[in-house]
């Protein structure tokens, strides 16, 4: 496979994945308002793209961006191009998302979600569903043909506990952490992280219930972002936890574009 430099731009943070031989070989997520090491970190791990590629030195690297921030990412993407000497590739707009959809017309997904969902079909080839616990909480279906159906958005819990802190007269700035083993949370913050916590927790298993009943079977579930281990590290609906499956979504992209081409 192409030696890659994925690069996902989420809402608060930017992941950077470097592939050699289809294997990710390092990964790194920066703040979005941290130019100076946004650009640090990708020229970074291109040089980790050319060393892991060995002796396929024939064989052209490739910088592959896709975006749910494009305020962010569109600036990335010029300095990306002029840092790394090479021309950035988009998802969407010169690589597809090889993934099938069942949407009402007009519907725009984000990025993040169509390539999680095609980086789970890849490895599991059966019906399965991705919740991605990020800035935003996402939980999706993708059927036994690999066909995208959407699912739910909520906020995510950084997000609830900041708007817990903004819009209200006294409850405190909390950071998210999963709460203490107890029943009940005896002080405010503790509250604020029990209810926050085991509300996102609820509403998962909820949602997969429901998802389950429609399509008539309970089929596997795979967790991302950057809360899925605070969330569900331990929790026995989750099958399998992959902190990088956008960028994996990415690799299988340009893999299947490839394979188009050939």
């Amino acid at each position: 496979m192409t030696p890659l430099l994925a690069v996902s731009v989420g809402n608060t943070r930017t992941a950077f994945g470097a592939f050699a031989d289809g294997t990710l070989l390092e990964s790194d997520r920066v703040d979005n308002s941290d130019h100076e090491r946004l650009d640090a970190t990708a020229r970074r791990l291109w040089q980790r793209v050319e060393e892991g590629r060995g002796d396929a030195v024939t064989v052209d690297r490739l910088c592959v961006l896709a975006s749910v921030n494009d305020p962010v990412a569109d600036p990335l993407e010029v300095r990306l191009s002029a840092a790394l000497g090479t021309e950035i590739q988009r998802i969407g707009r010169d690589l597809a998302v090889p993934i099938g959809e069942c949407l009402e017309p007009g519907t725009r997904v984000g990025a993040d979600r169509l390539l999680n969902a095609a980086a789970a079909w890849d490895v599991m080839r059966s019906a399965c569903i991705v919740v991605d616990a990020g800035t935003a909480v996402t939980v999706d279906f993708i059927d036994g043909e690999g066909v995208f159906h959407g699912g739910a958005i909520a906020p995510g819990a950084s997000m609830q506990l900041t708007a817990l802190h903004e819009r209200t007269a006294a409850l405190p700035r909390v950071a998210f952490a999963q709460p203490d083993d107890v029943p009940f949370g005896r002080n405010t913050a503790e509250a604020m992280l029990q209810g926050v916590y085991h509300g996102l927790r609820g509403m998962v298993w909820r949602l997969v219930e429901r998802y389950a009943t429609g399509y008539g079977a309970f089929p596997p579930v795979v967790a991302t972002g950057g809360d899925a281990a605070t969330l569900f590290g331990e929790d026995e609906l989750i099958d399998r936890i992959v902190p990088e499956l956008t960028l994996l979504g990415i690799a299988v992209a340009v893999r299947r574009s490839l394979e188009v081409e050939s």
